[in-house]
């Protein structure tokens, strides 16, 4: 059974086509990315099988069960979403313990000390950090909160949007390492959505590289290491980015 099924999804904005029959599967503990240019659609795609983004034809199925047009609380408990932007993803009124405890509230969970405790163990921040706001956090600890709160219901799948991109670049290797750690400790699924082909190479098994709101293939990571690309489109990408290990200017 896969973990995440799309066939033939067409998603529109307010009428307007903007992703085109896409169609792909992902394996349960697979890491899989969808790469391209800013506006190919990838983020939409996301935004669908949330229910973010609710004009959407097609099927559409999470661990064999389908997909709703609108947020569902039950799906919530198997999927959850990491945003690009810790700064705007986290309300700047609320303390890292009400974020992490609302949704345990909403389900009906309890044991709540323990279960924050513990996920702010697993994101690799102390208790200190519980009852802070998040302006008293750094980019990095944002986005570690982020995620603290997409575990907190214990889901199997996380849906990652440019997890990094908002970072500074010595802070993204941490948190692609803490993602990695966490996909193998909790048997975690993910659904990777970059343009930054050396995470697709450090953090994936496959990817659907997208233009123009069309998945054109799908290809092993190992591509990105000997350009085993069969689409113009991907070969330019892959040739545009100098690979997933692109070399110093004196060496090319």
């Amino acid at each position: 059974m896969s973990a995440i099924s799309l066939r033939d999804v067409g998603i529109a904005y307010n009428g307007v086509p903007v992703v085109h029959d896409v169609s792909f599967d992902v394996a349960e503990g697979e890491s899989f990315a969808l790469v391209g240019e800013s506006g190919s659609g990838k983020s939409t795609v996301l935004k669908a099988i949330t229910g973010l983004a609710p004009e959407w034809t097609g099927s559409i199925g999470i661990l064999g069960a389908p997909v709703s047009h609108q947020p569902d609380r039950t799906l919530a408990r198997t999927v959850q979403m990491v945003f690009q932007d810790p700064y705007g993803s986290l309300h700047p009124r609320k303390t890292v313990d009400a974020v992490l405890t609302e949704a345990l509230a909403i389900h009906g969970i309890g044991d709540r000390d323990a279960r924050v405790e513990a996920v702010l163990r697993d994101v690799g921040l102390d208790r200190r950090f519980r009852f802070r706001y998040p302006h008293q956090l750094s980019g990095g600890q944002r986005q570690r909160v982020a995620i603290a709160r997409a575990l907190i219901l214990e889901p199997r799948v996380l849906l990652l949007d440019e997890p990094t991109s908002a970072l500074d670049v010595s802070v993204q290797a941490e948190i692609l390492n803490l993602l990695k750690r966490l996909r193998t400790e909790h048997g975690l699924t993910y659904l990777l959505v970059t343009h930054n082909l050396p995470v697709v190479s450090f953090m994936c098994d496959r990817m659907a590289v997208m233009n123009r709101g069309r998945v054109v293939e799908i290809a092993p990571a190992a591509a990105l290491h000997d350009g085993s690309f069969s689409d113009p489109y991907s070969k330019g990408l892959y040739a545009a980015s100098g690979g997933a290990h692109p070399e110093p200017e004196d060496r090319r």
